[in-house]
């Protein structure tokens, strides 16, 4: 896989790989990650980079190293918090499923003053498209609009093309959701998301429509997704 130095500390880069695969169940809770030299020889790095790598998903709880034995992964949830929830995906992953994501497409997107998606918005968003995939098999089709104020400026289209996990990368840039705003309907995708999904034109869906606000009201992010619940329902687990 290539790094690349302007995206910052290569050992960095490769943590947040690695930490993105035990969110998304590649490396399950209890299973041993790669080994250094394997490491070494995926990203191209010298093993103290990897050995930076894993010693900050160490720090951060992830993985435990153990001798004789490996690096073994000892949780699989981030500390994103998701109002007193726990993401949807986190829970797929807790359930033994395996998760990848695949970006299709991200791209900034000029607004006019004036229209709709100016006032949401600002005079700019970024489009990021992804097709994740559930055990082998389309699933969700995604589409977020990231508004100006979760944008640092320039180099924001590659930026957010280099994404590992939405929002962590939000929190790096200090941004933290505070509000979600949901909604749901059963409706037809368009044919470009039955062929994404792999199911028969006129097949009814799951449709979630996301609003999410940091701590000032503002809108950050909106998301527009597609369930093919065919494949597994979706699920709400709120801690009380």
């Amino acid at each position: 896989m290539s790094l690349k130095r302007k995206q910052g500390p290569l050992y960095q880069q490769i943590q947040k790989i690695l930490k993105d695969r035990i969110l998304h169940g590649v490396y399950p809770l209890g299973s041993i990650i790669p080994s250094e030299p394997q490491l070494e020889k995926e990203f191209g790095v010298s093993k103290m980079t990897v050995r930076g790598a894993v010693q900050e998903l160490s720090q951060e709880g992830y993985v435990q190293k153990k001798s004789g034995v490996g690096t073994i992964v000892m949780r699989n949830t981030s500390h994103q918090k998701l109002s007193k929830g726990k993401r949807f995906t986190e829970l797929l992953v807790e359930e033994g499923h395996k998760l990848e994501k695949k970006l299709l497409t991200s791209r900034l997107i000029t607004n006019d003053a004036g229209t709709e998606e100016y006032n949401l918005y600002g005079p700019y968003c970024q489009r990021i498209e992804r097709l994740y995939i559930l055990n082998g098999q389309p699933y969700i089709h995604l589409i977020h609009y990231l508004a100006a104020a979760a944008l640092p400026g320039e180099g924001t289209a590659e930026m957010v093309t280099k994404i590992q996990s939405l929002y962590d990368s939000l929190e790096e840039n200090d941004i933290v959701l505070e509000n979600f705003k949901d909604r749901f309907y059963v409706e037809l995708p368009p044919p470009e998301v039955c062929h994404l999904l792999e199911i028969p034109p006129e097949t009814h869906v799951l449709k979630r429509l996301r609003n999410s606000f940091d701590g000032e009201g503002r809108l950050i992010e909106h998301s527009i997704g597609f369930y093919n619940t065919e494949l597994h329902h979706y699920l709400v687990n709120y801690d009380t």
